[in-house]
């Protein structure tokens, strides 16, 4: 076969081969999808114009929400487009671009909840300190840190599995174009280099997972020493919902990319890409609306539209 050069796109694996089965996959993504963009959205309005949110946790839900609405932007519109028009192709660049933006999202996002872990161990650990630690300038340059820390991992990636020659085809095994499904179709000896890279991130994002773990066993340590059970439940509420995204972020990759090869099949691989990839920005609105008293008065306010006065967007402390 020709090396990758020689074609000008590829072909993903598609859900259904009937147009019944297409529609309903169509109906399903478009579905999880409109939840997405409106959970997110409405999270994202609500801590830009409440001064009630403009603390350092929702500064960094403010991020976490605009990488969930772009990660589900990047794989989920193409895959709907080809169901409802029974195709299966996505150009070259296309899929160069899809590969670079969704792992820089979703290095980032990584990056982000572990950055929230260590917000969460200030605020509960060394809560006299808070103030000092987590000021305005510090939040940013850790949620910038995020952000560049995806782009410098995506852009090594996706330069590094796009300039391999590819001989095996163009068929991407998966409804949207993944690096190890690429790496499959390499012929080369080089696709090693990018099998290092991975180990590397692999290496780094396991340094992440040791970080949020240590971190919340002293943030269980303190809270068990508070005394009234009145501060533990307020403790356990500020830490729950971001200990559940984590949970959930960490259990869909570790089953999207450590199952065992002796259970490959083409079905299992579309279910485990739909749990990782479409499920999580869909869900983390509602997991951190639940038991957050501030946030869901203000989400009252936005959907009820009481927040627009004269033109302008003004909200209040809640009554």
């Amino acid at each position: 076969m020709p090396n990758s050069t020689s074609f000008s796109e590829f072909l993903l694996l598609a859900f259904a081969g009937t147009w019944e089965l297409q529609l309903l996959h169509f109906s399903l993504f478009l579905g999880i999808y409109l939840a997405a963009l409106l959970a997110n959205g409405l999270i994202i309005t609500a801590i830009a114009c409440s001064r009630l949110l403009h603390t350092p946790m929702y500064f960094f839900l403010l991020n976490l929400s605009l990488l969930d609405l772009a990660s589900i932007s990047t794989t989920v519109p193409k895959s709907m487009h080809n169901s409802l028009w029974n195709t299966r192709d996505i150009s070259y660049l296309g899929c160069a671009a899809q590969v670079f933006f969704f792992f820089f999202l979703y290095s980032a996002e990584f990056s982000l909840l572990t950055v929230m872990a260590y917000d969460r161990y200030v605020a509960i650990c060394r809560p006299l300190h808070y103030g000092t630690i987590m000021d305005g300038r510090a939040c940013v340059k850790m949620a910038a840190a995020a952000w560049a820390s995806g782009f410098l991992n995506a852009f090594l990636h996706a330069g590094n599995t796009f300039s391999l020659p590819l001989c095996q085809g163009n068929v991407v095994e998966q409804f949207f174009c993944e690096i190890p499904q690429i790496l499959k179709l390499s012929c080369s000896d080089s696709y090693l280099s990018e099998i290092g890279l991975l180990m590397f991130s692999g290496c780094l994002s396991l340094g992440c997972f040791i970080f949020i773990v240590v971190s919340y066993m002293q943030i269980f340590a303190a809270v068990l020493r508070i005394l009234s059970e009145q501060g533990q439940h307020k403790a356990f509420s500020m830490c729950f919902p971001h200990l559940a995204v984590v949970s959930l972020f960490l259990c869909t990759s570790f089953v999207a990319y450590l199952k065992p090869p002796s259970i490959f099949s083409a079905a299992l691989d579309l279910v485990v890409a739909v749990l990782y990839v479409v499920v999580p920005p869909a869900v983390n609105p509602l997991i951190y609306s639940v038991r957050n008293k501030d946030l869901k008065v203000v989400l009252r306010k936005v959907i009820s539209c009481r927040f627009f006065s004269s033109g302008s967007i003004a909200f209040g402390p809640p009554k």
